[in-house]
């Protein structure tokens, strides 16, 4: 039988079938998957894939809940309530996730969304989560290269640009003008190394190097269009600036260039407030 990976997703047989559901074996006893949790047509016997957590009770529970963030991995939540103990965030499970005050950089407010990794607390034995997430990431030298394409997760924003988790394990930033379009704390989007620092960290851009900005746009505006209906969006050079980063997510002047290198091309049509793929 296998040992429990607290935080983490296990997979488990059914031992026995309860009035209050099934009860999964492992090496650390038995534990509850209760009936709301259990899928349609399990009996005793089969092997189920549940994550496995403390309910409200310090209890060894399973779900078959996705959780938003698993042990020892970086997400960015929402905070759902404020207790004594510190915030309370929404993880996609019944129990929320607890941000203890002691792991809090600023002070929160619900609502607020912020950048977290969790941990299982060697004290409590507990899942908790921590904002002053820079220590968990790796001490070790990044092993690309410059050009290479990385998995960018944003983590915050400061005057120079944005803080980005590498890879989920390396720090970076991605500097004002290499981004064309506001980023959300939590976004995840591919990216490319720019330099790589002595001290380690990555400066990134979300183009390669030699593909312009413009050229971005351009390829953007045009799957937009394909995937519009007739080919037509209700934008166009005389569009307001709001409507354009709605419909498409960029700046109203990348959008004229992007607009121009598609009319060059004989690709649209164009209207003051609209624009038709031929």
């Amino acid at each position: 039988m296998p040992s429990l990976l607290l935080g983490d997703y296990n997979d488990l047989e059914v031992a026995r079938d309860t009035s209050v559901g099934l009860y999964l074996t492992s090496d650390d006893g038995d534990l509850l998957l209760p009936n709301k949790y259990v899928p349609d047509g399990t009996r005793v016997g089969d092997v189920l894939r549940v994550f496995v957590y403390r309910d409200s009770e310090d209890r060894l529970i399973a779900t078959t809940l996705e959780p938003f963030a698993t042990v020892d991995s970086f997400a960015a939540l929402t905070v759902r309530d404020h207790g004594p103990a510190g915030a309370f965030l929404d993880w996609g499970l019944e129990k929320e996730l607890l941000l203890p005050y002691r792991n809090q950089r600023r002070d929160l407010r619900t609502g607020d969304r912020v950048l977290v990794y969790v941990y299982l607390d060697e004290e409590s034995d507990r899942l908790v989560a921590t904002a002053k997430w820079k220590p968990y990431l790796s001490k070790d030298a990044f092993p690309g290269h410059v050009g290479d394409e990385v998995r960018l997760l944003v983590a915050d924003e400061s005057e120079l640009g944005y803080t980005v988790i590498v890879d989920n394990r390396h720090l970076g930033i991605l500097y004002h003008n290499e981004v064309f379009r506001p980023l959300r704390i939590g976004e995840e989007l591919p990216g490319f190394v720019r330099v790589i620092r002595p001290d380690g960290k990555l400066d990134l851009r979300l183009q390669r190097a030699g593909y312009s900005e413009v050229e971005t746009a351009t390829d953007t505006l045009l799957k937009a269009l394909k995937a519009a209906p007739n080919g037509r969006l209700p934008i166009g050079d005389k569009s307001l600036a709001e409507d354009v980063y709605r419909r498409v997510g960029m700046s109203k002047k990348v959008f004229k260039k992007a607009l121009g290198a598609l009319f060059k091309q004989g690709l649209v049509t164009l209207e003051p407030e609209a624009t038709t793929l031929k």
